[in-house]
């Protein structure tokens, strides 16, 4: 999330960091608190996830819970958050939530995964349609399969190799690609978009 400042993009002395476990409820609360005293923040992107995957009969109950809370809960309040300090200081602001392809696919054993994505895309309906007469823009951005160090360690070559397979566009996403799509709907060039669900993925959920 950023704010206004008057020192060059390229200072680190214009960048304010700070540490969140969005697992635990007061340390959440704390960031939202600080989130909300800013001044002038223009745009929030809610990145953070974790995922855990486990067929439905066997879903741990503190996975479960772990999940829900980073992956939606820490959205919702920081989403509060941020439009209470956007309106405070009347700032025509960006927020974009990261979704996910499995928001409306799935796979075996993404049970919680799935729910929190979707929770997400139907969050941000909502924050659009209460934010938007002032000025505020929210959206969803939803990645497929992109080329990462975790990509490669959790599906391994061959995994990849089946799935660009499956990929009209033949190829994993590269990172830059998705940042391109999330530097436009948190831009001043994105003036009427929003409550959409944009899904970057080559064109694997359509066949």
């Amino acid at each position: 999330m950023t704010g206004r400042s008057e020192q060059a993009p390229d200072d680190l002395g214009a960048f304010q960091f700070m540490d969140v476990d969005f697992s635990n409820k007061e340390s959440t609360a704390r960031f939202c608190l600080k989130v909300e005293a800013m001044q002038n923040l223009d745009v929030v992107i809610n990145n953070a996830g974790i995922n855990h995957i486990d067929r439905i009969e066997d879903y741990p109950e503190d996975r479960f819970e772990e999940l829900v809370a980073v992956n939606y809960t820490a959205v919702y309040r920081t989403s509060q958050a941020a439009a209470r300090s956007m309106l405070r200081s009347q700032t025509q602001g960006r927020m974009l939530n990261i979704g996910s392809i499995w928001a409306t696919h799935t796979r075996e054993g993404r049970s919680a995964y799935c729910a929190s994505k979707a929770g997400v895309a139907g969050m941000t309906r909502a924050l659009a349609t209460d934010l938007a007469c002032k000025g505020i823009l929210v959206n969803t951005l939803s990645p497929g399969f992109v080329q990462t160090a975790l990509t490669e360690k959790t599906m391994g070559q061959d995994g990849i190799k089946e799935v660009c397979e499956q990929i009209p566009a033949g190829r994993l996403a590269m990172p830059e690609e998705i940042a391109e799509v999330a530097a436009f709907l948190v831009s001043g060039n994105n003036t009427y978009l929003t409550g959409q669900n944009i899904i970057v993925d080559g064109g694997f959920t359509n066949v």
